[in-house]
């Protein structure tokens, strides 16, 4: 096994594949987020082809045999000022969930922030709902990254398609254009 493909037992009993070489795993964002990495950090993603009724982490987990602790959301949340709205994506381990209501909306600077609703993080990231991922997010988002998050040596993560995961180092996700990694986003779930 290559070492850097070490990471991708992350994804259980899956045997994943390199996923620069499966564009058909992948939403059009992602594909093209993975292009723009540097060669060598593209070919530490790996991803495999999973049912989509079991893209949702718990059942995943179950499924397939992946630690949940191994496994981060990602989520998108919609933050409010007077008319102005700005979105950003929240990426933290699935054992957590966000602290949307405190740390999101302080980052944001918004007087409110909660769960954009799914028709619009649907339709502004190119995503499949159940598969967002921090790969591809549109230009201008922030992208905040639990602390927890950066630090694993690998998580599973959606694909933009609810048909398959991605296997990808912390570290990775923590590099990615506008990734801010921040400390107590995440709170116990």
């Amino acid at each position: 096994m290559f070492p850097e493909r070490a990471a991708w037992s992350v994804l259980g009993t899956l045997r994943p594949e390199p996923a620069p070489e499966r564009p058909d795993l992948l939403a059009a964002p992602v594909a093209a987020a993975l292009k723009a990495l540097d060669p060598a950090d593209a070919a530490r993603v790996g991803v495999a082809e999973i049912d989509p009724a079991l893209a949702d982490t718990a059942a995943f987990c179950a499924e397939y045999g992946s630690a949940m602790d191994g496994a981060a959301n990602c989520v998108v949340v919609a933050g409010r000022r007077g008319e102005a709205v700005r979105y950003a994506a929240c990426l933290v381990l699935a054992t957590t969930r966000a602290d949307v209501n405190g740390v999101v909306r302080r980052r944001l600077d918004a007087r409110k922030a909660s769960f954009a609703p799914m028709d619009d993080a649907v339709a502004l990231t190119g995503m499949e709902y159940g598969g967002i991922t921090p790969l591809g997010l549109p230009d201008g988002w922030l992208l905040l990254v639990d602390a927890a998050v950066a630090d694993a040596p690998a998580v599973v993560v959606g694909s933009g398609l609810r048909a398959s995961k991605l296997a990808l180092p912390g570290a990775l996700l923590a590099a990615l254009p506008g990734a801010e990694v921040v400390e107590g986003l995440a709170r116990p779930a």
